[in-house]
């Protein structure tokens, strides 16, 4: 089974993949991830990318699907999750036209509810390992010694620029005004699930797949 998991930042759309992954083989299409591979290893489309990133530019779409669309055909028959990708109506439609170019399906598009409130705390307390990406929070999930990235050995475990006080309230309002729409898309593709985002990520993934099982 393929699939879409979004949500609002913050929602736990990483936390979730990574259980899939675990537990059921699945690849993780992440565009943050694709971004920072890419830029690591000086590809066309990384140095592409990189060029409207130090502008502090968005990345075009172009890049972006060119991107998917190269981890997609590198999958070797796995099912897929893909997570910050589409981000808006154009870009789902986009996908659309991709996955039928590559003979791939979407089966499920599965948000994450999380309320306001609750978004807020878990993105200021965020931190991100600048190697390998991996993602903490200071009391939900700390370093196991407080300064090294558990997964990779990594010194450098930052808060993200976008995820302090004066960020947030900003990428909450982008979120609303493009990635939200995104429900009605999918809804009317007939293949929206709507899933709640609070509690233990453990009870959390049991709803992720009784949606997906569903």
């Amino acid at each position: 089974m393929n699939i879409l998991l979004f949500g609002p930042p913050g929602a736990g759309k990483g936390t979730q993949s990574a259980l899939l992954v675990e537990k059921n083989g699945m690849k993780h299409i992440s565009t943050g991830d694709l971004f920072r591979e890419a830029i690591k290893n000086k590809t066309p489309l990384g140095i592409e990318a990189k060029g409207f990133i130090d502008q502090g530019k968005l990345v075009p779409d172009s890049v972006t699907i060119n991107m998917v669309k190269e981890a997609l055909k590198s999958t070797g028959g796995k099912p897929f999750i893909l997570d910050g990708f589409p981000r808006n109506v154009s870009q789902a439609q986009a996908l659309k036209t991709l996955l039928v170019e590559l003979n791939l399906k979407l089966d499920k598009a599965l948000f994450l509810e999380v309320p306001k409130d609750d978004l807020i705390g878990r993105l200021s307390g965020r931190r991100v390992c600048r190697d390998c990406g991996a993602v903490y929070h200071i009391s939900a999930k700390p370093l196991k010694d407080g300064k090294t990235c558990d997964s990779c050995g990594g010194q450098d475990v930052y808060q993200r620029n976008d995820d302090k006080a004066e960020s947030i309230a900003t990428r909450l309002q982008v979120y609303e005004d493009s990635t939200r729409p995104l429900k009605e898309y999918y809804k009317g593709q007939e293949i929206l699930t709507e899933i709640v985002g609070t509690g233990d990520e453990s009870d959390v993934y049991a709803r992720v797949k009784i949606a997906m099982n569903s």
